[in-house]
């Protein structure tokens, strides 16, 4: 962020009122400096103190939203070279390529793909968010009728693809509610796309024949006033694909040249007509430095290694990865079900609750929010201790859905065991397993 702490401070009301969540004015400077608030917290800084800020802290990378609503997807934003310097901030889309070439039966089968091929983990969905919509017919009435039945059958972003400006009139008219991004301008349609786009609102891609042409584009579109720009470089071999991703992210973030400080574009599917490399190509990308990656098709057994990877790229480094403080159940578990304690370390609830499962026993597991933390280092923490758990437990609801009175421990916790009988005098503290792997076992043996 090019402002420091104080530099922010001294355009602030200094009334120290807290209604941002944060006691002073001054600690809310030093956290909006580094990221961690929201200029929108403040109620009270004035419109041109807004303005100011606004344009000192937008970041190198413009970040923009292609779709409407929940299924909006943010790309750009973002401030570093290397995760581990801050955090990257916003992960690139995945689109799958469906063409007006396609037989109905093909269009529909990967549509069926993009609707189902979702995963949960880590208490999120993963999932991709865009379709790519490309033209090869040159027929505008064929590329609408596909643009709708996109539309109708998904509730993806929209990415419409032509070299004709015609054609891609009638794909935004029919798709203008869900703001598609528009692709690709070039020299040769600049002036008919930028005014598509700008009567549409709506994000457009650039593509050129080197960085240089690029730039030039770019310039011309923000002077016409249109800045929800993404990048496509053109290069269609691995290695310039490569280099000339590194290089427009540390123009943007280096060097600060305005031209190519924008998201990008990338098509794995054009390098290669093999999918397993498409998919390897396509996982360099998520980590250097794509906006959005298009895929010529979704396959399960390449999309979720993708998908994972993008999660663990996109993680803040300096916060543990955390699932969500709650009851879960796992196999329709009953008022005589047993009842484990867990901390919410992401890692340890998918080894805890993967375990269970695999028992077969229907069980609930309480998870404690220890802010991200495993059990053994939220322990000695102070996290995962007697006074903490015992409120946790007579809060989190879940003697309103059984009828015994036994809970489940870590083997790990077992020194917490006498002061939880204290806060738990109705409960019998079970100590269970160290090991994650002899859950089962241990549940099979268990009675209520």
């Amino acid at each position: 962020m090019p402002l420091t702490g104080i530099e922010i401070f001294k355009l602030l009301p200094k009334t120290n009122c807290k209604d941002c969540g944060v006691p002073t004015c001054l600690a809310f400077a030093m956290s909006l400096a580094t990221g961690k608030v929201e200029l929108s917290a403040c109620p009270h800084v004035s419109d041109e103190a807004t303005e100011q800020l606004q344009v000192a802290s937008a970041p190198p990378i413009r970040q923009l939203t292609i779709g409407v609503g929940e299924t909006a997807l943010k790309v750009g934003g973002e401030t570093v070279m290397f995760r581990h310097e801050k955090r990257f901030e916003n992960p690139p889309g995945v689109a799958i390529l469906v063409k007006d070439t396609m037989e109905d039966s093909d269009v529909d089968a990967r549509l069926e793909r993009f609707r189902h091929l979702q995963y949960d983990r880590v208490g999120v969905t993963l999932r991709p968010e865009l379709v790519a919509v490309k033209d090869e017919s040159g027929n505008a009435a064929k590329f609408e009728a596909l643009v709708n039945k996109v539309m109708q059958n998904s509730d993806g972003g929209l990415i419409l693809m032509s070299d004709s400006p015609d054609v891609l009139a009638a794909g935004v008219k029919a798709g203008a509610d869900r703001k598609p991004l528009i692709y690709a301008v070039t020299s040769d349609n600049v002036d008919s796309l930028a005014a598509l786009a700008k009567e549409n609102s709506c994000p457009v891609a650039v593509k050129a024949s080197s960085l240089d042409e690029t730039a030039e584009l770019t310039a011309k579109l923000t002077e016409a006033g249109i800045n929800d720009i993404v990048i496509d470089s053109g290069a269609r071999t691995v290695r310039r694909a490569f280099e000339e991703q590194v290089i427009i992210r540390n123009a943007a973030l280096t060097q600060k040249f305005k031209p190519l400080g924008f998201p990008t574009i990338t098509f794995p599917g054009e390098m290669t007509d093999d999918p397993m490399k498409e998919a390897v190509i396509a996982a360099m990308f998520v980590a250097k430095y794509a906006g959005i990656v298009v895929l010529s098709d979704f396959q399960g057994e390449s999309l979720f290694p993708l998908l994972v990877e993008r999660l663990n790229i996109y993680t803040d480094p300096q916060r543990p990865l955390a699932t969500t403080e709650g009851i879960y159940e796992i196999g329709s578990p009953d008022e005589n079900s047993p009842v484990a304690l867990t901390s919410n370390f992401s890692l340890t609830y998918f080894i805890v609750s993967g375990e269970i499962e695999a028992s077969k026993v229907p069980s609930y597991l309480l998870v404690m929010d220890t802010e991200g933390l495993s059990v053994m280092t939220a322990w000695a923490a102070g996290k995962f201790v007697a006074d903490a758990i015992g409120p946790f437990v007579k809060k989190s609801g879940i003697t309103d859905k059984i009828k015994h009175r036994k809970l489940i421990i870590p083997g790990y916790s077992a020194p917490e065991s006498g002061g939880l009988e204290e806060e738990l005098p109705d409960w019998e503290i079970m100590i269970g397993p160290r090991e994650g792997a002899l859950i089962p076992a241990y549940l099979k043996a268990w009675t209520p």
